[in-house]
């Protein structure tokens, strides 16, 4: 197997060029996502360009940590050693929302879900291997209030739950890269520029002027993820913030708070188990083949599991 690269949110955006790309550079490729039949629409067009890629589908409901657990149980089991972790998915819930777990929707899909995932596949990580967070310019705006998360009375704000989650990005991101210092790993995190597809969703045009008053096709928006992933001018270099064009550029002074980045990441350690944990997930529960809901499809390179 070659080098095995994990990605969340392939189904549409840059998720699905960086897919595709990371499946043209010899990757094997296993996309999370939340809707299987989208991903394995997306596995199929990847295939169908492609014919020798090697894509895998695992299903991953970022909103859920049970989910999320499955999802890293199935990875761990069914792939080995992981030299690249894309955590790519993003939105943002437009209506006060509560995840099934009992945090603001946006928060819980945006960093409690890959803060989650991360350390479950952290020990499964080859020396010198990439972690890589999708944030976003919005982090500049925001700040962090642990009450809004958990209080499903709390006032509610589409623009500064986004804005709060990019900046819970940006801090693991730095946190995380301070815990790995001296291991060869690298993390770091980017804003990809506002992204057009064929329409705007609505929540993208609701954070629009958070963002950039440019927008980028979806093959430009893939670009600072995909330098990130496998560029050798970046071998090395972790704990940092990229923008839109593939340059290293200074986070919000708020996200530099390594104070506050220690509390974040006790909180979203509490929250989402980590800390009930042995160290960097050993004992978690494997799923092995039988227990997962595998369907090959027509093409044989690309499986779709469902834990």
């Amino acid at each position: 197997m070659s080098d095995v690269a994990v990605i969340t949110g392939t189904t549409h955006g840059i998720g699905r060029v960086t897919s595709r790309e990371l499946a043209r550079a010899g990757r094997t490729v296993v996309m999370l996502c939340r809707d299987l039949d989208a991903g394995r629409a997306v596995g199929a067009e990847i295939l169908a360009q492609l014919p020798r890629a090697a894509v895998h589908v695992v299903h991953c409901d970022l909103a859920s940590l049970h989910a999320v657990r499955a999802s890293a149980a199935a990875v761990r089991s069914a792939y080995g050693r992981i030299a690249l972790l894309v955590n790519n998915a993003g939105m943002v819930s437009t209506r006060h929302r509560m995840s099934v777990d009992g945090f603001e929707l946006t928060f819980a899909t945006n960093h409690l879900g890959p803060f989650l995932l991360t350390a479950l596949l952290l020990d499964r990580l080859t020396e010198n291997a990439r972690v890589i967070t999708v944030a976003s310019r919005a982090h500049f705006r925001a700040r962090l209030d642990f009450e809004r998360i958990t209080n499903p009375r709390a006032p509610y704000n589409a623009m500064a739950a986004y804005a709060q989650s990019k900046l819970a990005n940006v801090m693991h991101t730095f946190a995380l890269a301070r815990r790995l210092a001296g291991t060869g790993i690298c993390v770091n995190c980017l804003h990809p520029g506002v992204v057009a597809t064929n329409l705007l969703p609505r929540w993208l045009r609701l954070i629009k002027p958070l963002l950039s008053p440019e927008i980028l096709n979806v093959e430009d928006g893939a670009r600072t993820t995909l330098y990130l992933a496998l560029s050798d001018a970046v071998g090395g270099v972790t704990g940092r913030y990229f923008d839109e064009r593939q340059q290293a550029a200074p986070a919000a002074t708020l996200a530099n708070d390594v104070q506050l980045q220690e509390t974040l990441w006790n909180e979203s350690s509490l929250w989402s188990g980590v800390a009930a944990m042995p160290p960097l997930a050993t004992g978690l529960a494997d799923t092995s083949e039988a227990d997962a809901h595998v369907v090959s499809l027509a093409q044989p390179r690309m499986i779709v599991r469902n834990p």
